[in-house]
């Protein structure tokens, strides 16, 4: 598909952008409760998606679960419970940059796990994620395709630009070397975990600038919403008498920031 042009996609991505402020408020109107799971390989693009969804939106309603390696602690629960702790109330919606995908990816792939968790991982995914529809969760997958090609120079560009080399991490590296292994890794877990009630979407993010664009309309699509109307909000008058008395009185001993610019 033809690259969109910086005019278009920064017009289409507005345009998206007020119908996520649109969802954000019939979420929080209706109560619900909406999880995004955003996977694929590194440097596929989930990190820009993620970004241009909530650039708009309440940071109250919709947050970001990036939960780091876990601790010893959290090594020895239940393996869906730290994840469990970020799950939305009523009102809320989660955007999880990885989730509990880890095992069938990494942990699998570095060898993290072992094979009875790995396995187990895969039995206990499909139970975990109906649990969470049951419950009334609305659940969304995504999962970012990239080819090698476009990865690599992706991660070129990471390593050679001082601004972006923080996202370059030596498990990129390890990617890298372990291609294959991460390609039979998500075709097993596509097998067990791609189910009817909570399937995946596979988004082509060899293009960043259109996968943004196909994602966040996709999302859209997938929850049943409308415009509420805006409350109308008055602006009461600025007390004129308090205000005066306020700018004759001396100021304090404050650090003002020098104005350089």
């Amino acid at each position: 598909m033809k690259k969109p042009s910086k005019k278009k996609y920064e017009r289409t991505l507005l345009k998206l952008q007020t119908e996520l402020v649109m969802l954000q408020k019939w979420v929080v109107e209706h109560q619900l409760k909406v999880v995004v799971l955003f996977e694929g390989r590194d440097a596929a693009g989930k990190g820009g998606v993620i970004k241009r969804i909530t650039e708009k939106l309440n940071p109250r309603v919709c947050r970001i679960a990036a939960l780091p390696a876990p601790n010893d602690r959290e090594k020895s629960q239940w393996y869906f419970q730290r994840y469990v702790a970020h799950l939305p109330a009523g009102g809320e919606i989660v955007l999880f940059d990885r989730s509990w995908y880890n095992r069938a990816g990494v942990e699998r792939v570095m060898g993290f796990c072992d094979e009875e968790q790995y396995r187990d991982f895969l039995h206990s995914c499909p139970k975990f994620e109906r649990m969470l529809t049951q419950s009334g969760i609305i659940l969304i997958k995504y999962w970012f395709s990239v080819s090698d090609e476009e990865q690599e120079r992706r991660f070129l560009d990471r390593i050679n630009d001082p601004l972006k080399r923080w996202k370059f991490s030596p498990m990129d590296l390890e990617s890298r070397s372990r291609w294959a292994a991460y390609s039979e890794a998500k075709d097993e877990m596509f097998a067990y975990t791609d189910t009817t009630s909570n399937p995946w979407w596979v988004v082509n993010s060899d293009n960043k600038k259109s996968a943004r664009l196909n994602c966040i309309s996709h999302l859209l699509s997938q929850i049943d919403y409308q415009a509420l109307p805006a409350k109308e909000i008055v602006l009461p008058p600025l007390n004129k008498k308090a205000q005066e008395k306020y700018l004759r009185a001396p100021l304090d001993s404050q650090n003002f920031v020098p104005e350089l610019f």
